[in-house]
């Protein structure tokens, strides 16, 4: 199933999350789409996101991808259990490398798939492109909470 529009707008409307949640007018905002086994986004840097004359500061291009990542996570186990909302996942760890610096004139492509899943962790790799060449590259593992942790039911 490929759900319609962007998958924060459709599960997590109310999310605060700097990175991703619709409800935060100064946060990131991305909005990931399921683009066959990928979960893919374009997004649009600030003049406030510079870390020096018109490139992403590396705080901001690690939120990008954990965020995005995170959704690609949860995209895949709700499929994979067959469930009709998303579980609350949270970040258990991730790596980031960068390989130049992400140019901010245009819009940055991100790109995410997971590589391992569980029953309820999946490990995801994805990436920041900037004019087609590709400038981070990640790997975190993303884990669904249980009742009783603070992320729990978030969505």
């Amino acid at each position: 199933m490929k759900p319609e529009g962007n998958l924060q707008d459709r599960f997590a409307p109310m999310s605060i999350c700097f990175g991703c949640g619709p409800a935060n007018e100064k946060g990131l905002r991305i909005k990931s789409r399921v683009e066959g086994d990928e979960v893919v986004a374009d997004w649009q840097p600030s003049p406030e996101h510079h870390a020096f004359d018109d490139m992403l500061n590396g705080g901001i291009a690690g939120a990008l991808l954990d965020c995005h990542c995170n959704w690609a996570a949860t995209w895949h186990l709700m499929q994979k259990l067959g469930l009709t909302t998303p579980p609350c996942t949270v970040t258990a760890d991730y790596s980031i490398r960068f390989r130049r610096p992400t140019p901010m004139k245009d819009p940055l492509h991100l790109r995410a798939r997971v590589v391992e899943s569980g029953e309820d962790r999946a490990t995801v790799e994805g990436a920041i492109e900037a004019g087609g060449v590709t400038t981070a590259i990640f790997r975190g593992t993303f884990v669904a909470v249980k009742e009783g942790h603070p992320a729990f039911h978030r969505w």
